[in-house]
């Protein structure tokens, strides 16, 4: 028996997997590629400070690249910097440019491969290349506290995307800095993914939802933007505690986005729309705050039986465009919004207005549908019909009636630490960028 356990031990230590090895690389030439020809699966290769020559592809399941403080990979303009060709890879710490300008290869700092499953891309400084991290088609990949700034072209349409998912269930997205590029975060064809806590600045659009359902956009910040969140042809999406600020033509768009959730977000800083909702169904919006925009909420193709609730429309030049014959309620279970100009009373005390709130009327109808007619605006045939609709309500063109309004304002305050960002002048208020591309059509 006591020479059995000698051998026994011998036949464990034999089948346990050899630990994982360290290999620190110095620069210089062929260093990284003999370090990578040397290295087994589940290996981390640290590179010292200093420059090293891409591509690099990574193709050892387990594996991964740390940099030190000053370790970069530079491409010289030919590829992908890196590509993870493998499960559960690790790229960390390191700065990462000069790829190619392909987009039909999609060009990248970093490229997540269909087998690249479980990939982590955390704390890198990846600037200068076309696209910034290209998750296509890996499953269950984290991109996590990665500082991203893409090209400055003056065409937004010849620069790429900070981050780019793509048929890729599961992704989480978070803690990114980004800026620059075309869109922050373009979600194409994918589902069950988390976009949250990034923020995204300088941007056509921050976060970009084109096909991609049962995810959670949450906590992000989007700064001077063209558009803040464009959820499009996307089903059960939970959009919450969002910002925008500053961004020039909507804040929240939902377009041909159906059984969604849009609360708790704050859209500020003269946005033409705060709101736009186009043909989208059966969606909620509650406890948002749309402030200080041209509009505050804009309405059409035939959205319907959509929930607006607990809202703040605060100071937008027209607080509602809804164009449509019907009424539509806007308060559910007894609570409407708040609306800052409703001169209303509450007489019993219940926080609720005592008279309903209705923000258009028949002459808003014909100004939104025949422009020219805003030159009658001062002539007293115009005050007549807006004089007999607020005395006759059997004269009210159909439209939106929030029979509930709140009294007391349930606003959110951009926080402190965003408060000097939201301060600076927009690049594109500035003219840096070459972009009139309507949201609907940019796809």
């Amino acid at each position: 028996m006591k020479h059995l356990v000698p051998h026994l031990l011998s036949l464990i230590l034999l089948a346990a997997p050899a630990a994982a090895g360290q290999i620190t690389v110095e620069p210089g030439a062929g260093a990284l590629a003999a370090a990578l020809h040397r290295a087994q699966p589940g290996d981390e290769i640290i590179l010292a400070p200093g420059r090293y020559a891409g591509p690099v592809h990574l193709t050892l399941a387990g594996l991964t690249l740390t940099g030190q403080p000053g370790a970069v990979i530079d491409a010289a303009g030919t590829g992908s910097v890196v590509t993870v060709d493998a499960a559960r890879v690790t790229v960390q710490g390191l700065s990462l440019t000069g790829s190619g300008r392909s987009h039909e290869e999609i060009d990248s700092g970093i490229k997540l491969t269909k087998k690249a499953t479980g990939a982590r891309v955390i704390g890198n400084d990846i600037q200068g290349n076309l696209v910034g991290v290209d998750i296509h088609g890996a499953r269950d990949a984290l991109v996590r506290d990665n500082d991203i700034e893409g090209l400055r072209l003056r065409r937004m349409n010849d620069r790429g995307n900070g981050i780019y998912v793509w048929n890729s269930p599961g992704a989480v997205v978070e803690e990114n800095s980004i800026r620059y590029g075309r869109d922050g975060i373009f979600s194409n064809t994918s589902r069950d993914n988390i976009y949250r806590g990034n923020l995204m600045r300088d941007l056509r659009f921050a976060v970009h939802y084109m096909y991609t359902n049962d995810s959670t956009v949450e906590g992000n910040v989007s700064i001077g933007n063209h558009l803040g969140f464009a959820m499009m042809y996307s089903d059960r999406i939970v959009a919450r505690d969002n910002i925008s600020i500053n961004d020039r033509d909507h804040g929240v768009m939902l377009n041909y986005t159906n059984q969604s959730d849009i609360f708790a977000n704050l859209v500020t800083g003269g946005t033409n729309k705060c709101a736009f909702v186009y043909n989208s169904h059966r969606n909620l919006l509650a406890e948002n705050t749309f402030d200080g925009c041209e509009i505050g909420i804009h309405f059409t193709a035939g959205s319907e039986r959509n929930t607006v609730t607990a809202n703040a429309f605060i100071g937008n030049r027209t607080q509602v465009k809804y164009v449509g014959t019907r009424h539509v309620e806007w308060s559910h279970d007894g609570t409407g919004n708040y609306w800052s100009d409703h001169p209303a009373f509450d007489l019993d005390g219940d926080a609720r207005a005592d008279s309903a709130y209705r923000p258009n009327d028949l002459m808003d109808h014909i100004l939104w549908s025949q422009p020219a007619a805003k030159l009658l605006l001062g002539a007293p045939a115009v005050q007549l019909v807006r004089w007999s609709q607020s005395q006759f309500p059997a004269t009210r063109a159909g439209g939106v009636v929030d029979s509930h309004p709140l009294v007391k304002m349930p606003a959110r305050e951009i926080p402190a630490p965003l408060r000097q960002l939201a301060q600076s002048q927009p690049l594109w208020a500035a003219g840096a960028t070459d972009d009139d591309t309507d949201p609907l059509r940019a796809h």
